[in-house]
């Protein structure tokens, strides 16, 4: 099997480069952060011919490493689609327990506990989050590509995204790590997307199965609780890791490392965030803050541009 290796860059613009502003607030919220932690702000920038993504600010060290956690499983996710362009899945392929496919284990659908390969559930019945379920898709991808999943990431993903310094060590579901300047890549990668169509990434960030209830972990029961075939969608879930500016498009993932990204669609806006601390009470209503406050800047901005700006 041979891929195409495209490079990412993130292009810094005059009119992107970091607005004082926009570095001060990712600034002051972070410093109330437990432990080391960096961030990042990036946006699309779609008036042209072709989406181009633009690095907006960051504030904290962009090359030092951190474990991702659960964001780990958009890097599955990506590359379960660039295995499904080039032919070598679908995600009608049986995989899993009796009665699920790729697709629902993509999609927390397919019935597995948390961890565990005994189903709780009948296929596409209940969102029940599952370490297990992306587990089996990387395995499914190895059986079908003949690489493991390791050199499948690295083939597909990470070295035409210019993302050097990610490694995976164990699990599919959970085992990344890697810099802020990384994750700013990926969030860059799944707002324009170059390894995959932008038709592909759309189907992957909209709700598979609508309607199915679950528990979104360390927030709750959810109902529904909407995903995508990877990224969690933020619908109206209550209470959320993302802020009541956040769109219900909202899409992404957070990790129990203490790590985030989300792409909000109406803002055209993605928020990074890594840190050494996990995942606590603390995240509950730190990353809400942050969310709203990158997106009440967006709004000023745009109002400033508009010639509405408050007086």
């Amino acid at each position: 099997m041979t891929l195409t290796l495209i490079p990412l860059t993130l292009i810094v613009t005059p009119m992107a480069r970091a607005p004082d502003s926009l570095s001060a607030t990712l600034a002051s919220h972070l410093a109330n952060w437990p432990g080391l932690a960096a961030a990042g702000v990036v946006a699309c920038d779609r008036s042209g011919d072709h989406p181009r993504t633009e690095l907006l600010a960051t504030t904290g060290p962009l090359a030092e490493r951190f474990e991702w956690a659960s964001v780990t499983k958009l890097l599955a996710c990506l590359a379960s689609l660039v295995a499904l362009e080039e032919g070598s899945v679908t995600l009608d392929d049986p995989a899993g327990p009796p009665g699920s496919t790729l697709a629902h284990l993509l999609a927390h659908a397919s019935g597995l506990p948390f961890q565990g390969s005994q189903p709780v559930a009948r296929p596409a019945t209940n969102r029940i989050y599952s370490n297990t379920g992306i587990e089996l898709a990387a395995a499914h991808l190895e059986a079908r590509t003949g690489m493991s999943f390791g050199e499948y990431l690295s083939a597909g993903v990470l070295g035409p995204l210019g993302m050097p310094s990610t490694v995976l060590k164990g699990s599919a579901a959970h085992g990344a790590s890697g810099p802020l300047e990384d994750l700013l890549l990926l969030a860059g990668e799944m707002m324009a997307p170059s390894v995959v169509s932008p038709e592909t990434m759309h189907r992957a960030a909209t709700v598979a199965w609508p309607g199915l209830s679950g528990v979104l972990p360390g927030f709750g029961r959810q109902a529904p609780c909407d995903w995508g075939l990877g990224p969690e969608i933020r619908g109206h879930k209550t209470p959320h890791w993302t802020g009541q500016s956040n769109s219900p498009a909202t899409f992404g993932h957070f990790g129990q490392s203490g790590s985030l990204l989300w792409i909000d669609p109406d803002a055209d806006l993605a928020l990074v965030a890594l840190c050494s601390s996990p995942f606590g009470p603390w995240a509950k209503q730190a990353w809400p803050a942050l969310a709203d406050g990158v997106l009440a800047w967006a709004r000023l901005e745009r109002d400033r541009a508009s010639g509405d700006e408050p007086v």
